[in-house]
């Protein structure tokens, strides 16, 4: 990314969210939009409809090193609940593969490992400006989630926005209306860009 003639415009949905944030704490970016955002280190809301979310792949220690599928009704829960039963499962058969659970639990646990692969410095005021967007009805990185983390930003003079799109779902980046949030991101994303440059 160093090696760009021009720094980019970073976006990433749920670990990708994570990894923006990350990215643009190295000084990476010119702009960072973060979807659904998976909590770094130092997040601290865990709601009921995130463990529930997230317990099929966490509530068994051996899953740690493996690539974990979820059932229907799961993936149902987690990622379309907006969806109904039938839409989900159209979605479900194209795009469900089995995850990396590693990547889970050392987002789960990043709070208990002070070297966390997921810490940032929340206070950089040099860092690229950065957008969280979160879905209203996101059942595994609920509004709470997304809005704690942008809060830990707090002292940073660095721009830290929020917006929230409501009754949208984990699967906001694909479900009906998606043109709106992309062209809210990409916007914003121009925008703050070019006056920081």
């Amino acid at each position: 990314m160093r090696g760009l003639d021009e720094p980019p415009i970073i976006m990433g949905h749920s670990f990708g969210g994570a990894l923006v944030q990350i990215l643009l704490a190295r000084g990476l970016g010119v702009a960072g939009v973060a979807i659904d955002s998976a909590p770094v280190r130092g997040v601290l809301p865990v709601p009921l409809s995130t463990l529930r979310s997230a317990w099929p792949v966490l509530g068994n220690p051996a899953n740690k090193n493996k690539a974990v599928g979820l059932t229907p009704r799961q993936f149902h829960y987690a990622f379309t609940n907006t969806l109904s039963h039938e839409e989900s499962q159209a979605v479900y058969d194209r795009y469900h593969v089995p995850g990396s659970a590693r990547v889970l639990f050392q987002g789960a646990f990043a709070n208990f490992n002070p070297r966390a692969a997921t810490r940032v410095d929340f206070r950089n005021n040099s860092r690229a400006p950065l957008l969280f967007i979160a879905g209203g009805a996101d059942h595994i990185v609920p509004p709470k989630v997304n809005k704690a983390n942008a809060w830990l930003y707090r002292e940073s003079s660095a721009i830290t926005d929020y917006h929230e799109f409501p009754d949208r779902s984990h699967y906001t980046v694909g479900q009906d209306g998606w043109e709106g949030v992309a062209d809210f991101a990409l916007a914003w994303a121009v925008r703050n860009s070019q006056a920081r440059a």
